[in-house]
């Protein structure tokens, strides 16, 4: 049963990726206003298949100079390591029970840059080189906040696990009582996808496509499900702590929907940060903040537990 559920949920995470693009193209069409895909099949719904076919169906381009095994192997430990943060989705039955869910997250989720850093050295290309270069530090400054906010709202639900934040979360929504920090996350998460507007690896304009350059058809396909793999689970990650974490309800599906539509939006509308203000906000105002709100959360905490001990008494 646990393998039929996991490979339950993969099927629906492929899935669920090939309606996200189609999403994105038809909002993406609204507001440039200009038709979206609306081709194939009833208003383009058949659109996200076509293209996979096509991009899986098209000749394989092996650059001369490149380092041809890492170069193959690398969009495939891409996919791998954004499908293993979905082990993680909170099921009550036919899942396996992480108690240290928190640091197997954090684990994997450190261990994209790897993707991106291995792909843009292994292609052997100027462009791709300096947006491996990029994402590295990019990845490392935006992991220490990302981190400091994830160990505020665990310390609070003293516990470790994602199950937790069911029975903690359901009375009050946490986002309720830390609104600046719930923004502070989503431009952390989308600094950590690399989306607009912190898409210095794959600046179009910069670096024409970045560190993916030399990657056509199914590499293209891989590191492209990975990367929108990696996105609706850190909008699931936000509804899950943040907003309402009872995942067997409608409401919080209709809250994914509209966070992975928010990341939709930010890439319509606003351009590209500055690099140099990029780091500024990472170092100077994340970090700072966050830290702030762990020593908040710790004296709610340490209040918490003081006053269920006295209640005891």
């Amino acid at each position: 049963m646990y393998l039929i559920s996991f490979l339950f949920l993969l099927v629906f995470v492929m899935v669920s990726v090939g309606f996200f693009t189609l999403l994105e193209r038809s909002v993406l069409g609204y507001i440039q206003i200009r038709k979206g895909p609306n081709s194939v099949g009833y208003l383009g719904l058949l659109q996200p298949f076509s293209d996979g076919m096509k991009l899986f169906m098209k000749e394989q381009f092996f650059p001369m100079n490149s380092n041809y095994m890492i170069y193959m192997i690398c969009p495939m430990l891409s996919l791998m390591q954004s499908l293993f943060l979905w082990v993680l989705f909170p099921y009550y039955l036919n899942c396996l029970e992480f108690n240290l869910g928190l640091m197997f997250f954090l684990c994997c989720s450190s261990l994209g840059v790897y993707g991106l850093m291995i792909c843009g050295w292994s292609s052997n290309s100027l462009y791709s080189m300096l947006g491996c270069i990029r994402s590295v530090s990019q990845a490392i400054s935006y992991e220490v906040s990302l981190s400091l906010i994830l160990l505020c709202f665990f310390m609070l639900a003293d516990s470790y696990s994602f199950l937790g934040f069911y029975s903690m979360n359901s009375s009050v929504w946490f986002v309720l009582i830390s609104v600046p920090i719930f923004f502070c996350w989503l431009s952390c998460c989308m600094a950590e996808s690399n989306r607009t507007p912190f898409d210095f690896s794959e600046g179009e304009s910069e670096l024409v496509s970045g560190f993916n350059i030399e990657y056509g058809g199914g590499g293209f396909a891989l590191l492209f499900i990975s990367e929108y793999s990696s996105i609706i689970f850190l909008c699931l990650l936000t509804c899950l702590i943040f907003l309402s974490p009872n995942f067997t309800s409608f409401l919080f599906f209709l809250e994914l929907v509209s966070l992975c539509f928010l990341f939709i939006w930010v890439r319509a509308t606003l351009p590209r940060y500055r690099y140099d203000k990029l780091m500024y906000l990472a170092w100077k105002c994340y970090l700072p903040l966050t830290l702030n709100y762990m020593v908040m959360f710790l004296l709610m905490s340490v209040l918490c537990f003081y006053h269920f001990f006295l209640l005891k008494l």
